[in-house]
């Protein structure tokens, strides 16, 4: 090989390392930051441990006010009544807080549809007995952003893993499925599932009625019973 043409070739060379470092660099520099978690958009999932679930869409609108649109730094829990004292907390303090739980529940509604959902979220018992329960509590209303309200007796939350959910089939509950948080009243009919919710109070008032109770619905909400009457 003559020294020109040796001359040459490691000119081509140079050129076709510069080529290559001025395509790879950019896409270097735009990769994630060494160490560093990139989150990515969660997916619904549509299963679990093969059992088929339904579609986070699968729910008719039927609130009393329609979706509640709630800001994540606007939010606050509000734990009340008869507890040792009254605790307020943030989203981020009741989901960084608390453990997470998740399990399959069916959500049967008055009108005649179910739906089958993978919920996550935490145990309301851990809310509550956060705040301190007082030995004159036998029943607990939960209250909701729009004014919605409904009661269970004490021991139905603390003797079952009720959650309070923040999650569904895998994603964060929309605004139209409660977000920041429904309540999972397995066992009961589907109004006695509050979304939006905002305020838990601890009483000794077994004869509360919530908004549909008042309305002639059971105000056990049982599914082995009517949803219409006592």
């Amino acid at each position: 090989m003559s020294f020109l043409t040796f001359r040459k070739t490691l000119v081509i060379a140079a050129i076709a390392i510069v080529f290559v470092v001025v395509l790879i660099v950019p896409v270097i520099q735009r990769g994630p930051v060494s160490g560093e978690i990139q989150a990515l958009a969660a997916v619904e999932v549509r299963s679990y441990q093969g059992e088929a679930l339904s579609s986070i869409l699968a729910f008719h609108e039927n609130s009393i006010a329609g979706p509640q649109h709630i800001n994540e730094s606007d939010y606050r829990l509000t734990v009340t009544g008869l507890t040792g004292s009254t605790k307020v907390s943030t989203y981020r303090d009741i989901l960084d807080n608390h453990p997470h739980y998740s399990k399959v529940v069916t959500l049967h509604c008055v009108e005649g549809w179910d739906a089958t959902i993978l919920w996550e979220g935490v145990l309301v018992r851990d809310i509550i007995q956060e705040a301190g329960i007082d030995p004159r509590a036998d029943t607990v209303v939960f209250t909701a952003h729009d004014s919605y309200t409904t009661s269970f007796p004490l021991s139905y939350l603390m003797d079952n893993d009720i959650l309070m959910a923040h999650r569904m089939n895998n994603v964060t509950l929309p605004a139209e499925r409660g977000y920041p948080f429904e309540l999972v009243a397995e066992d009961k009919w589907g109004y006695k599932w509050i979304k939006w919710i905002e305020k838990i109070e601890l009483t000794d008032n077994p004869n509360y009625r919530g908004y549909w109770e008042l309305r002639g619905y059971s105000n056990s909400g049982n599914l082995t019973g009517s949803f219409y009457g006592i």
